[in-house]
């Protein structure tokens, strides 16, 4: 799905090509200053995750009902 807008130069005096090319400025520009991707989250240490569980009295290999990691 494309979630940006399509751009449109209207009520101007501009011939195709120079609307054409405020466009293409306007579009590059907008890639040029996006905001970064947001960093991806370290994949969850087992080790913290089994301390996690024994701390609640929980055994560290058997099967939890919910899985928040």
């Amino acid at each position: 799905m494309n979630r940006r807008p399509q751009l449109v130069l209207r009520g101007s005096s501009a011939s195709r090509e120079e609307a054409a090319a405020v466009i293409a400025a306007v579009e590059q520009f907008r890639r040029d200053t996006r905001p970064q991707a947001a960093p991806r989250e370290p994949a969850p240490n087992p080790w913290l995750r089994a301390a996690r569980l024994e701390a609640v009295g929980h055994p560290v290999d058997a099967a939890v009902g919910w899985d928040p990691w």
